[in-house]
Order: structure tokens, then C-alpha cells, then sequence
């Protein structure tokens, strides 16, 4: 996809000079205007291909390239995968991450990006999709590697667009943007992190089995404890059909041990993933005791979304699994209502999802350390968290050190949060700040 046989040939160039050491000289910028050009120009970039584009824009797939290892930048190197929405140079630039791999639509725009009349840029997260070395040193999987890729690529960048960036994500992607802040907090005028968990103490989960006796009507969690329970109870007719299922589509429970094992972890999560994903007036969906097989088993299988329990899932997922189990924590939850029907004890560990030959030893202090320096030292943070998301029982919150920060809780809304959910008076402060730390007026 490269212009000329000329580029091809520098490109070529740069990367043997890249991976023996040496210094890389500095790439004469085109004239202002083509911006396929000026990124191309930048070291370390490619531009993979063009995408269709809205008038006044240019979406461009790029790749950068990475050390796998920041602290030694000769031992090895990866292609990040990136997207591009190009508006003008002038405008601000909105950093984005999901937290994982690019997904389906990388240039979709985010809710900042679009506040703002902004650039942006999404970007894969290291070992996730194909943003990682062939065979991965899991031990460079890390929260300040990746924050150091955002760094290093924010670096480069800033020299074609000079204004002010923003950064941005949601869940994980939140979580990322807050940790990339925290080690490089100059990089960025603003971030806001939406539905973003800050698990700071893993041993302790008891404030997730709380918000899941306060979420919702009494009601309501009393017939999910009651689907959640019939299912156990049918146990076998529910595994039946997940087993024909798994034959049909070619799938298999191998890392987390079998269909009866993965099952039982489905229900045990199942909860949570309701009041994460299910609209204002799911409740209504529960099905009663009184249901039959076929019915209990697709509401449960679509609330705990089963089919991400199975091996060729789990494997996309694996670097995901892997952070939690070494960096990030995990949630799991009490259930004395499943008393007698539970076969399986410590299948909620992180283990399960991981297979056996990748080593996991968890680094307690990692989480404290972001909680602390959120709490002591964040500026310009935005946290906006939908009211009934059982994810964020554990949030991030301004504490007295921190300045210009914003929290704000989403009313009546799950895990799928905005700012445009906000009640009005909150949703103008949020917007008001997102300008101000973006260099844009109020109505500019």
C-alpha cells in the first residue's frame, strides 16, 4: 500500500537501522495538506490502508512500531495496530482505546471526539489482536508497557498535531486511559473514563457482593437469584444444550475444563452480567421458576453471554485474562442462595481462564499505586459510571490531592454509559470541562 518504490526502499531502511540499534535520521516533512504523507513520514509508521470517509475527513489504518520491551528497546519490537480520523492539525486529538483489539469499526467516533469536533485515534492494545511479537514474553505485558506505547506514540504524533489531546476509553479502555495517565501524566490536557473499575484490593470483594443487594428493586434481584438458582437446579438439561450447541459450532471447553465446569461459572457470574448489559427494564425478561428448559437455557445463555467461555474465545482473550490475573484483579462473588448445587470451588480464580503453561503471579501493589496517585496527584480526570453497573462497585474517585476532576453517576444505567446520559445540569459541567481542558470555547 506504499506510494512509491522510493518510500518502500526508506522504510526498509528504517527498520534495519531500528533493529540494530542504530539512530534513525530524521524524515524531511512534506508540505502541509497530505496527511497520508506526513504520517508516513513519521519513523517507526505505516500506513496499512484508507478507509471510506465522511466529507472533511481521512480515516487511515496505520501500523507503529513498538518496543517489546520500553526499558530495553533493542530486544525486540512489534507493529501496533492503529486507526486514524483525520480532520485538520488544528483541531484537538482525541486518544482512544477500547482496551483490547481495534474491533470491528475502529473509526467509530467516540462521544469526545464528537463533543469536540475532534481528531482521534484508536489504538490496539500490545498483545491483543495482531499487536504483539509472534511468540509474546508475558512478563512485558504491563500496565506501564502499554502506558508507554500510548506515550511513545503520543510522542511522535504531537509533532503533526499540536493541539490539545484528550484521552479516552471505556471499561477496560477507561482503566487504560487512567494508568497511561499516571505514569506519563503531562501527556494528555484531559481524560474521561467511562464505566472504569479500580479493583484496588483483590483479596477483598465484598464490595461488589454489596452493590448486588442494592442494585435494582428487591424484586428484581430476588427473581435473578431465582433464575440463577433453577438453572443449577436443571443443571443437566442446561449443559445438554450447551454441549449440542458447542458440537454444532465446533467448540471446546478445554482451558476451563469441561461444558459442566464452564456452566457453573456462567451462573455464577450471571448477576453481574445482568445488571452490566441489560437496558432499564430488563427485569421484566427473567424468566420464573415455572419456565421451560429451552427458555431458562437462551435467557442464560444470552445475559451470561456463554459463548466467551469456550477455547476459541478465550484465546482472543487471553491477554485480557492475563492482566487481570497479574495486575488488574478480578471480582468474584459470594452466593450462599446456590448452597448444595455448586461442584466446583475456586473455579471464579482467574486460573481457569488462563491456560496452564502461561505463568501467573498477581502484583498486589500495582492497583493501590494507581488508586493512590489518582487520589493524590490526578488532575483533569472525568469518571462517569452508570448507577446500577455492578463493574464499578469498586470506582475511581477524586480524593483531596486531586484537582479539576470530575465524578458523576449515570442514572438508572448499566455498564453502555455517555455523557449525554447525565442529568442536564452534569451533563454541561462534564462538557464545559471536556472544552476547557480541549482549548475549545464554550460554543466554538
Amino acid at each position: 500500500m506504499e506510494n512509491t518504490t522510493r518510500h518502500l526502499l526508506a522504510l526498509l531502511l528504517m527498520t534495519v537501522l531500528t533493529t540494530t540499534g542504530l539512530s534513525v535520521p530524521a524524515v524531511a516533512q512534506p508540505v502541509d495538506g497530505d496527511i497520508r504523507a506526513r504520517i508516513e513520514a513519521v519513523p517507526g509508521m505505516r500506513v496499512l490502508g484508507e478507509r471510506p470517509a465522511a466529507p472533511g475527513q481521512v480515516v487511515l489504518d496505520l501500523s507503529y512500531r513498538q518496543p517489546t520491551d520500553h526499558r530495553h528497546a533493542d530486544q525486540g519490537s512489534f507493529n501496533q495496530r492503529l486507526t486514524l480520523v483525520h480532520k485538520s492539525t488544528r483541531r484537538p486529538m482525541v486518544l482512544y482505546s477500547s482496551g483490547y483489539d481495534l474491533g470491528p469499526s475502529p473509526n467509530r467516533l467516540t462521544e469526545p471526539t464528537e463533543l469536540l469536533d475532534a481528531n482521534q485515534i484508536t489504538t490496539e492494545q500490545r498483545y491483543f489482536g495482531t499487536s504483539g511479537p509472534e511468540h509474546p514474553d508475558w512478563s512485558k505485558l504491563t500496565i506501564w508497557q502499554a502506558a508507554s506505547d500510548h506515550h511513545r506514540l503520543i510522542t511522535a504524533l504531537k509533532k503533526i498535531y499540536r493541539g490539545a489531546w484528550i484521552s479516552t476509553g471505556g471499561s477496560k479502555g477507561g482503566m487504560t486511559a487512567v494508568y497511561h495517565r499516571r505514569f506519563y501524566p503531562e501527556d494528555v490536557a484531559g481524560t474521561v473514563a467511562y464505566s472504569a473499575p479500580n479493583n484496588t484490593d483483590d483479596r477483598d470483594d465484598t464490595a461488589y457482593d454489596a452493590r448486588l443487594e442494592q442494585v435494582g428493586t428487591t424484586e428484581c434481584r430476588a427473581a435473578i437469584k431465582s433464575a440463577q438458582r433453577e438453572a443449577l437446579i436443571r443443571r443437566a438439561a442446561m449443559t445438554e444444550r450447551c454441549a449440542r450447541w458447542a458440537e454444532s459450532e465446533k467448540k471446546t471447553f478445554q482451558t476451563i475444563g469441561s461444558v459442566d465446569r464452564a456452566f457453573e461459572l456462567a451462573a455464577l457470574r450471571l448477576p453481574m452480567m445482568f445488571w452490566m448489559h441489560q437496558p432499564t427494564g430488563g427485569c421484566t425478561s427473567v424468566p420464573p421458576e415455572t419456565t421451560t428448559d429451552d427458555a431458562l437455557y437462551a435467557w442464560v445463555a444470552r445475559v451470561t453471554q456463554l459463548p466467551v467461555y469456550t477455547d476459541q474465545n478465550l484465546a482472543a482473550f487471553t491477554p485480557y485474562f492475563y492482566q487481570l490475573g497479574t495486575q488488574l484483579g478480578y471480582a468474584q462473588f459470594v452466593a450462599p442462595h446456590l448452597d448444595g448445587l455448586l461442584r466446583y470451588p475456586g473455579i471464579q480464580e482467574v486460573r481457569t481462564y488462563v491456560p496452564r503453561d502461561i505463568p501467573l503471579r498477581f502484583q498486589p501493589s500495582a492497583m493501590a499505586d494507581i488508586d493512590r496517585w489518582v487520589r493524590r496527584h490526578g488532575s483533569s480526570l472525568m469518571f462517569v459510571n452508570g448507577e446500577n453497573d455492578i463493574a464499578v462497585a469498586e470506582p475511581f474517585r477524586p480524593g483531596n490531592g486531586t484537582s479539576d476532576s470530575y465524578f458523576f453517576d449515570v442514572p438508572d444505567a448499566n455498564h453502555h454509559i455517555s455523557i449525554a446520559g447525565l442529568r442536564p445540569n452534569e451533563a454541561d459541567q462534564a462538557t464545559a470541562a471536556l472544552r476547557r481542558w480541549a482549548g475549545r470555547p464554550a460554543g466554538g
